[in-house]
Parts: structure tokens; sequence; C-alpha cells
């Protein structure tokens, strides 16, 4: 049984209703337990536990501390192109979005990788718009031999791939793949991808299953934050997690929280997700799930990710550009998105040592998995 069909069976109406029913009980309930279900994690995200948020935290820290200690694993995202052949209404990289389109070259990616080990990292996020033609498998492949010996952990945030793909990939250095379904709600997914290969729902949809059966080590999951309900798209997200770690249970798993930023093309969110509102997803994933990765990116204003460091997170980058070219190249060329942070990787691993954290530059090597 894949994902979808286990979707299938479940109603967003149904859900969101019976997210915003949950009393103070329930959540009080959830939060006595050692071990909680989904329906506790709809009580944790349910508007009843805004009251219970300082308990959650500290809950949340525990946990995480208990698991991770007292570390942060840092990654740094390498944009190779902003082609793209889908609509998609938040990206400043859509294609009816009028901008000069860029695809790294090798000797391009050679001098951002050269730019990228000055800063220190060892783990990178390669990420691209989804125009298959252009950056399809073969550049992966081009590229990832040229990325592989220089880094120890890398990951993939591109347009999905099929199964087969995704095995030709792995040898070649590929550790981890980031797929953010972006909504669960699939009407409202169709209005904000009305053409192109990403506005197949399902497919998107099933992403992880073959990303699962390929043997990724490590799968990527989230939804964009102001395209729906927060709440209702968080508890999808969560029944997608529990599905996965139960099918491949080898593979991990981390959930990142991006919040719609501004772009090229400006789409107003629809549901405006507030700083303690994150907050609250945040701890109600750790309490929930101990073992799953929490990652936090530029996005985030410096004094939020400063407070939040000790509530659930586990990873984090810093000192990123969301252009491709943006560290040596094309420093001038559009943005994805506007980022917040922009503190240097130095400037961020002083403030994780400030605060008793221990940055990690490097914490896999392909050697474990051979």
């Amino acid at each position: 049984m894949s994902f979808s069909e286990v979707f299938e069976k479940y109603n967003w109406e149904d859900i969101k209703g019976k997210i915003y029913a949950k009393t103070s009980l329930d959540v009080e309930r959830a939060l006595s337990k050692s071990q909680r279900n989904l329906e506790d994690f709809m009580a944790l995200i349910s508007p009843a536990a805004t009251p219970y948020l300082e308990q959650m935290a500290q809950l949340s820290h525990r946990l995480t501390q208990k698991r991770f200690g007292k570390t942060i694993q840092m990654y740094i995202p390498m944009y190779l192109s902003n082609e793209c052949q889908n609509i998609c209404a938040y990206c400043g990289f859509s294609l009816d979005n009028k901008i000069p389109r860029r695809t790294l070259t090798e000797e391009e990616i050679l001098s951002e990788i050269a730019h990228i080990k000055a800063m220190g990292y060892d783990h990178i996020l390669l990420v691209t718009g989804e125009a298959n033609k252009t950056v399809g498998t073969e550049y992966f492949k081009k590229a990832l031999k040229l990325i592989q010996p220089s880094f120890s952990h890398i990951s993939l945030e591109v347009q999905p791939l099929d199964q087969h793909e995704y095995e030709e990939l792995i040898p070649l250095g590929l550790n981890t793949v980031l797929v953010y379904q972006e909504t669960y709600h699939e009407n409202d997914y169709k209005k904000h991808h009305p053409k192109g290969k990403k506005s197949n729902f399902n497919y998107r949809l099933e992403t992880p299953d073959r990303l699962g059966s390929a043997g990724v080590h490590k799968i990527g999951l989230g939804v964009l934050f102001g395209l729906e309900d927060w709440r209702a798209d968080s508890f999808f997200t969560a029944l997608h997690l529990q599905y996965l770690e139960r099918k491949y249970w080898k593979t991990k798993y981390s959930i990142s929280f991006p919040r719609l930023r501004p772009h090229a093309g400006g789409l107003t969110p629809k549901v405006e997700m507030t700083d303690r509102e994150l907050v609250q997803l945040i701890c109600a994933y750790r309490i929930l799930n101990e073992e799953v990765e929490l990652s936090l990116s530029t996005r985030e204003s410096n004094k939020f990710r400063d407070n939040v460091i000790k509530l659930g997170i586990t990873s984090m980058s810093a000192g990123s550009k969301t252009n491709p070219g943006g560290y040596a190249n094309a420093p001038e060329s559009l943005e994805q998105f506007e980022i917040d942070d922009q503190r240097s990787p130095a400037q961020i691993a002083e403030m994780l040592t400030r605060q008793g954290y221990e940055p990690v530059w490097k914490d896999w090597d392909r050697a474990y998995s051979s």
C-alpha cells in the first residue's frame, strides 16, 4: 500500500474539525503520556494547547537533549539552477516570472564548492528549479561527481524523480532527499500549481515511497506554511512520517518548517503563522517523535532562530544564498525567496557556542553505509 492509498482514507475538513475541537483535557492527557499517537499530536497543535506552550517547550527540550545532546548539524544550500517548467504561485523561479535564467557550468560549480568549503561546511544541500530537460538526472550525475570529493553528506532538493533515477544517484554520493508536499490540501494544491509536472499531486505525494524503495538514507518532509491551514497540513505531514517510518524503517527522516517568504510574484499568505504557533509546532513534533530531525533555515529571523535552538531544532543553515551562483559566481542574480537571517556561518557557530551548543560540521561519512 502506498501513502496515496492511506491518504484517500482521510478527509481534510474532518481532520481540521477534529483538531479545532480538541480541549485542554486532551492536551493534558497527551503531555502526561510516555508515548504519543496522532490523536495526541492533534491536541498538541490545536488552539487548546496554546496555554501549555511553556510546558511543551520544557518537555521538547528534554526529549531533544536525550536523543541528540547539545549539538546542531550545520548545512548550506547550493543552488545549481533557477530553470523551471512549473508555474507555482509562491516561487520566484516560477515559469511565468520573467527573470534571467541560469544553470551552473562545471567550472562554476567548482568555484561555488571552493567558496563553501572555505566557510567550513561538509554538508551541502543541492537545489534547482524543476526543469527535467535542463537539470535532469544526467545533470545531477555530472554535478554529484564534481561535488562528492568535497563533501561527506550531500542532500538534494529538486523535482521528484522515478525510483530508478534515485538508485542511479545514490552510488554517486546522494545521501538525503528533501521533497515538500507544499500542502496536502489537494484542491488548493492544484490552484497553486496550475502548470508543469508539479501539478500532478499524487506523483509528488508518492515521491517518498519511491525514495524509500530506492534506499535513500534520509528523507525530508514538510509543507509551505501560508498556503493552507498549518494545523491540518502538519497533521498530514505527521501521518506521512509515521507511515514512512513503519514501511521504510531503515531510513532516517527530517522535518523542515518553511514559512512563505517574499519572492518575485508576491503571493500573499492565505494563513499567517505566528512565531508562537511555529514554536508550538516544533515542540509538538518533538513530543510526538523523539527520533525525527527538525531543521530550521535562514528564512527565519536572527532573534527567532536564537530563541528556538533549545526547543527541538537539530539542524540549521547559515550564510545561505538562494540563487544559482550566489556564493562565488553571480551574487546579484534573482533569489528564489528572501532570506532573513543573514549572519555568516562563523557568527552562527559563535551564537551556538554561547548557548552551550556544539555546531557540527560533519557527522556522517559514506564509509558508514559501505
